[in-house]
């Protein structure tokens, strides 16, 4: 379960990066403010949405993880603007600090 986790992890961290160093090389984000049509798109606002809705709930997990205040507030930031890369480098971090004979499940505990 382990190797299956960090592949899947991994997976989305290198998809994300990837997409989003192509895509940055296409057309700036920057530049491409007026293309996300709000008005016109629901969609688009309520998948915006849904997104950081469950970036803040991955973040409240990570609250349980951390110990400090820095800690969360670092990524708290990471989350909200790296999005799935933070999440995925997260949950990578995490799954590498396993030793070898614990299990997944240690994952969930927060010492």
């Amino acid at each position: 379960m382990k190797l299956l986790l960090k592949l899947l992890f991994l997976a989305i961290f290198t998809y994300m990066i990837t997409m989003t160093v192509i895509i940055q090389g296409h057309k700036s984000i920057t530049l491409a403010g007026g293309e996300f049509d709000w008005v016109r798109s629901p969609w688009a606002i309520a998948t915006l949405f849904h997104a950081y809705f469950g970036f803040i709930a991955f973040w409240v997990w990570v609250c349980f993880k951390q110990r400090t205040a820095a800690g969360r507030a670092l990524w708290f930031v990471l989350i909200m603007t790296l999005g799935n890369i933070a999440i995925s480098g997260y949950m990578l971090i995490q799954l590498f600090r396993l030793k070898k004979d614990e299990p997944v499940a240690a994952i969930w505990r927060t010492t």
